[in-house]
């Protein structure tokens, strides 16, 4: 795979304004396509971009979720310092806070070579390759997305990194969202991903000790490469 992807860490930022961002990129590669397709095309083609961010404390709600899965009403949520938002992802309803990688590859899947069912299974395994490094395996949850623990053990599973994407075009924005040093608490306020009876957990949950995040950066940047075949380059500002 040959693929011009330039990465951006964009450390922490809001959820709504990353996600402005997020469109920005998302539909300068769409327009590209069409244009392209149409025979109107006169610029080069926008790169692919591996985005990283944390984001201040934030619940978001995908298309196919229930409101009903956040368990905070709106003085509870700012009580917490948390914001809602409902999104245009698959999926049900999420955390997002510090402590935790949240990844936007925003990716043309034909220029990669991907159907969309390869792009999420090549993501989860990204996420199983990181956190190998810490001595933690990974595993998938059969009928659900993301990355889990103990996945067939009754009353064990329990979920570090929760994925959810959009796609149009054959065009990924959204992405996955890796708990590093997670305060897990605000998972409590929620049924994450619409589940009641499933746990969340860290890598800092898992080890009992605080995780170095510009180093746990690093090492889920490389897996990416790794598993997607390619090399990034960092955005020039």
């Amino acid at each position: 795979m040959s693929l011009n992807l330039v990465f951006e860490d964009l450390g922490r930022k809001d959820y709504k304004e990353t996600w402005d961002y997020q469109e920005y990129v998302f539909n300068e590669i769409i327009n590209y396509k069409i244009s392209l397709k149409e025979g109107k095309c006169t610029s080069l083609a926008p790169p692919n971009r591996l985005i990283f961010v944390e984001h201040p404390h934030v619940f978001t709600l995908g298309k196919s979720g229930s409101e009903n899965n956040l368990l905070l009403n709106h003085l509870q949520l700012q009580a917490e310092e948390a914001s809602f938002f409902h999104t245009n992802r698959g999926g049900d309803i999420t955390y997002h806070g510090p402590g935790q990688i949240v990844g936007y590859p925003i990716l043309n899947l034909e220029e990669a070579g991907l159907n969309l069912k390869t792009y999420i299974h090549k993501l989860e395994e990204s996420v199983i390759n990181a956190i190998s490094f810490y001595g933690i395996e990974g595993e998938r949850l059969e009928g659900a997305t993301g990355v889990w623990l103990d996945a067939d053990i009754p009353g064990r599973a329990r979920k570090i990194c929760a994925i959810g994407v959009r796609a149009s075009r054959y065009v990924t924005m959204h992405g996955f969202a890796l708990n590093i040093n997670t305060d897990l608490k605000y998972f409590s306020f929620i049924n994450p991903c619409g589940y009641i009876d499933k746990k969340v957990t860290s890598v800092k949950e898992e080890l009992g000790r605080e995780i170095n995040f510009k180093e746990a950066k690093e090492i889920m940047k490389k897996s990416f490469e790794e598993i997607f075949s390619v090399q990034t380059t960092d955005k020039v500002s």
